[in-house]
């Protein structure tokens, strides 16, 4: 992904108002102050961005509060969140730790209009314009035909919306891909599942596929070695599976790769992706070289004849840390006069 363009700022905002774009997780807040660069392929100007611990803050509207404290003060807002956005601008979402609300953000902060988007939906725009050197190639060939663009990510949830090329530009289509039943392959995943059962009737993609995920997989495979867990958390289990500390961590890790490998060719076969599948952010570019060791790839191409045309369609992580506020910028220059 590029953050700069041949336009000169200075000239860019004489012709583009600036306006901001804010990508909320469940851990973290990014916003940036961004602008239109009139470079078609990278659309978007960063002039100025920060990240925010949710922790730290009472709300989106602190943030941007403190955000707008110095420099320019735009009157648009756009917010891609994890969750479903309501016509009312608020946002139906398990990941996010406070209420959010576009009119009441509005009122707050003294802000003119705020979108509030699907947070992968955002980010398909975004993958678009990745270039080449924001990528990890894991299988497929190095390009495909322009075609349906499948974005994934495992954060806090599971993220996932389709890029879909059109005559009069792009559609994308926001999902809810982490929410789906999560399907077991081994004897070990199928004994995960069952364990997990004991607490919820519903096991969800995003109960193994996700930051709390991995959690769930390493206390799941404590608790059938008979074992106290060690670790309390996902960087954790990560750590100690890569630096092989744990045997248990590096199991769950293990399971991890193989369901995201299994489920993403899932989705790739749902969703007829043929022009791409990018791996998006959360614990992915800790656990990139782990990634393209382990069974990731034998997996995603374990789909018995079908594995043959997943073997077509390039498989890339992206490693960009403002993917989120691009694309929830993209979505705005797309959107916000429509």
């Amino acid at each position: 992904m590029t953050a700069s363009h041949p336009a000169p700022a200075h000239v860019l905002s004489r012709v583009a108002p600036s306006f901001l774009a804010a990508d909320v997780g469940g851990t973290h807040v990014r916003v940036a102050r961004v602008q239109a660069s009139g470079d078609d392929a990278h659309p978007v100007q960063v002039l100025d961005y920060r990240k925010y611990r949710n922790a730290d803050h009472a709300g989106l509207s602190a943030i941007l509060a403190d955000f707008l404290a110095e420099g320019p003060r735009p009157s648009h807002c756009v917010v891609a969140t994890a969750g479903y956005a309501r016509e009312d601008g608020t946002v139906i979402t398990a990941n996010v730790p406070w209420p959010l609300s576009a009119r009441q953000i509005e009122a707050d902060v003294g802000l003119q209009r705020v979108h509030i988007v699907n947070d992968f939906e955002a980010v398909a725009y975004a993958a678009a314009q990745v270039d080449a050197s924001g990528v990890l190639h894991l299988c497929g060939p190095e390009t495909a035909p322009r075609g349906p663009t499948l974005v994934v990510g495992p954060g806090t949830g599971l993220g996932a919306a389709l890029w879909i090329p059109t005559a009069n530009g792009p559609v994308v289509l926001a999902t809810e891909a982490g929410q789906p039943t999560l399907a077991a392959s081994t004897e070990l995943e199928m004994a995960i599942v069952r364990h997990m059962q004991r607490d919820r009737a519903h096991v969800s993609i995003e109960h193994a596929l996700s930051g709390p995920g991995l959690m769930n997989l390493y206390r799941a495979i404590c608790a059938l070695q008979g074992q106290a867990p060690a670790l309390a958390s996902p960087d954790g289990v990560t750590a100690a599976a890569m630096t092989g500390t744990d045997p248990l961590a590096r199991q769950a890790l293990d399971v991890f790769c193989g369901l995201l490998g299994s489920t993403i060719g899932d989705m790739a076969l749902f969703y007829g992706a043929h022009g791409g599948v990018y791996l998006a952010g959360g614990i992915l570019p800790q656990i990139r070289e782990y990634l393209r060791t382990s069974t990731f790839v034998e997996r995603y191409l374990q789909k018995g004849p079908m594995g043959e045309a997943l073997a077509r369609i390039p498989v890339k992580v992206v490693e960009h840390g403002q993917l989120g506020v691009i694309g929830a910028a993209s979505w705005y220059l797309l959107h916000a006069d429509a």
